[in-house]
């Protein structure tokens, strides 16, 4: 979902329609590569004023709730002391409302899923989640319709791919329809900015790449083709929302007018409008998260945001915070410490095969087992499949009891279907297996790391039971960690959250040392 990678441009393609007019509509001239430091040279400086102290006492005299529903795992990279739910019954909805919980995360993991089931899953959810929040208001002596008092953030990938306008329009649906939503992909942490409506991804060498020219545009079931995200919105929606409809909140806006001009703006978003947001810095979000606090609940505006993970810590009013020390995360008695940890592995995106490259090479220092598994193994016949996982489980087990660290990694030869339906049932068939192994784990591991989105929700829910965990914080930057609870395996263990594409090469084999030394 996040970080830096190296420069690997792709030609910007006609998107999937059968219209040869709409596809002229919005297959534009590709955006100029830019370089970082001298284009933000050029930009004001940022609003001087301190935003977080707003945000916070405007939290503090509301009654309502954030939930914030995340389609992976990855999501909850920038915040921390929040509670993420897995399942979404009413019961364990309503305990939520009732635990007095300001904000939180349910994770739909719907980036894995058709857009038919993405739209059911978000409409159970928020269905859910308003009965929940009417319910516990009247049992609190208070009299509304739950929607009033619910703010919804569906936060998703950076690189602009999910099931974007979909889930917007789903969540509108639910709550009565809406004045207007945001588009907010800017992440600080993974190189993701937005300037001049452009939406850039940075690669290693400080190049600003426009988003459609990355490797993400071609994502077989996510594909796009614009960088500037007034015609990304009126691709995405087939010409529904045309790009001179969509307001533009610039860093002018963020930078010069402040909180103020922002406001304004939102005030002027009527009828299910978009907005998209400019930003390069964590500040810029802080004011955007004000005016949005101030549009909603001053206002009375009905907004939706469609956002990467720094919205949502501005949103919550959430300072920075240090990165996590290996002692904090491992949080064990002396017995544990003994273990080794386990990694595993799913991801396919390059950044993540060049981690697993340098975490291998490291091997003699990490203490590492490493185990791959044969993809064309697990995608035929079920007794081949089930050999193989028997083999794998019982090598993992005995290496981490001795204190070994074990990474268990699929073939780093991406199958694909000849559809994108296709392509998510071989992802979901290669998930499915390293949950197999983790499920049935006897030894609990020192640590457990799951790398890419799908693999580490899937692990979580499936192979890990977890039901409601804690953020603690970050692991590396744009790394969470969750803290188990006491209904899933392993209580109380640290589960980190390794997004594919976060970070440096050595990202992922520093981590592991820090971890194995602690």
């Amino acid at each position: 979902e996040t970080g830096n990678w190296k420069l690997n441009v792709m030609p910007q393609t006609k998107p999937a329609t059968s219209n040869d007019d709409e596809a002229s509509m919005v297959a534009r001239i590709p955006e100029k590569i830019q370089d970082q430091f001298t284009l933000f040279k050029s930009l004001p400086p940022e609003y001087s004023n301190s935003i977080i102290p707003s945000i916070e006492s405007i939290l503090a005299t509301s009654e309502q709730t954030t939930v914030i529903l995340d389609d992976d795992p990855t999501g909850t990279q920038t915040v921390y002391d929040i509670p993420v739910l897995t399942e979404w019954t009413s019961d364990v909805l309503i305990r939520e409302f009732q635990r007095g919980t300001r904000a939180f995360y349910v994770l739909t993991n719907t980036r894995s899923m058709t857009p038919q089931n993405a739209a059911k899953v978000n409409s159970d959810i928020a269905k859910r989640v308003v009965a929940a929040a009417a319910q516990t208001a009247v049992t609190n002596g208070k009299n509304d319709k739950g929607a009033n008092i619910v703010s919804f953030i569906s936060r998703s990938d950076s690189c602009l791919r999910g099931h974007y306008p979909l889930e917007i329009d789903v969540l509108a649906e639910v709550i009565g329809g809406v004045d207007g939503h945001l588009v907010v992909p800017f992440f600080q942490e993974g190189g993701r900015y937005t300037i001049d409506d452009v939406h850039y991804c940075a690669d290693d060498s400080a190049h600003l790449i426009p988003a459609a020219q990355t490797p993400f545009a071609k994502d077989l079931a996510f594909g796009f083709c614009n960088s500037n995200l007034r015609d990304y919105v009126e691709e995405k929606t087939n010409g529904r929302i045309k790009r001179e409809d969509v307001i533009s909140i610039t860093l002018d806006d963020l930078r010069v007018g402040g909180p103020e001009v922002v406001r304004s703006k939102l005030s002027k978003l009527v009828n299910g409008a978009a907005a998209i947001v400019n930003a390069v810095s964590l500040r810029d979000m802080e004011v955007l998260a004000l005016a949005y606090l101030q549009a909603e609940i001053f206002d009375g505006k009905r907004l939706l945001a469609r956002s990467a993970a720094s919205f949502v810590q501005a949103r919550l009013g959430l300072a920075k915070r240090d990165i996590l020390g290996a002692n904090v995360i491992i949080g064990r008695g002396v017995e544990q410490q003994r273990k080794g940890g386990l990694i595993v592995v799913g991801s396919y995106v390059p950044k993540t095969t060049r981690q697993l490259e340098s975490l291998i090479q490291s091997d003699i220092q990490t203490n590492l087992e490493k185990i791959e598994l044969d993809v064309h193994c697990l995608i035929k016949s079920n007794d081949a499949k089930t050999q193989l996982l028997d083999q794998v489980l019982g090598k993992a087990e005995n290496a981490i009891s001795k204190g070994r660290n074990v990474v268990v990694y699929t073939s780093r030869k991406l199958l694909e279907g000849s559809t994108a339906a296709q392509s998510l049932e071989i992802g979901n068939a290669v998930s499915e297996a390293l949950v197999s192994i983790v499920s049935r784990l006897t030894q609990q591991p020192k640590f457990i790391i799951a790398k890419g989105g799908i693999t580490s929700s899937d692990v979580a829910t499936k192979g890990l039971n977890i039901r409601r965990a804690l953020v603690l914080g970050a692991a590396a930057p744009g790394v969470p960690v969750w803290r188990i609870g006491e209904d899933g395996k392993f209580p109380g263990m640290s589960y980190i959250v390794f997004p594919g594409n976060v970070g440096d090469d050595d990202e992922l084999r520093n981590l592991v040392l820090r971890l194995a030394t602690a």
